[in-house]
Parts: structure tokens; sequence; C-alpha cells
């Protein structure tokens, strides 16, 4: 338990933008995707939210590690 304290800690912001990157996913799918079903990429709820959760974590990861090594 401890263990996973630490790690949530040290890692905060990157899951804080894999839960803004599958809110935004979804948003993205319902107001903006595809309508008639044509489109392979916009067509899948569960494709825009995956993208969008990899996407945000991946940006909130990269911001994560320029905030830990401007504090060293």
């Amino acid at each position: 338990m401890e263990m996973m304290i630490r790690l949530f800690k040290q890692n905060w912001l990157t899951l804080l933008g894999i839960v803004i990157g599958i809110v935004s996913g979804y948003l993205y799918w319902f107001y903006v995707g595809c309508v008639d079903g044509t489109c392979p990429i916009d067509a899948s709820p569960m494709l825009n939210i995956l993208r969008g959760g990899l996407l945000g974590g991946l940006l909130f990861s990269f911001i994560n590690g320029l905030v830990v090594k401007r504090k060293e």
C-alpha cells in the first residue's frame, strides 16, 4: 500500500493527463466524430477514448518529466 501511494505521488500528473485525454476523446467522438460511420478512425468511441488517453498520458508524462527535472 505504501508503495502504491508513493507511485501515485510520483505520477499524479500523468494519471491526470490520462483522465483528461479519456474525457476529451469521448467528447471529440460525441461532438465531432463521424456521423454516418464511414470514417474508420472517428467512428468508434472506444478508439477515440483510447487514443485520447494515450495522447493525454504521453503529453502530461512529458510535462511531469520537465517539472521533476526543474526541481532537481
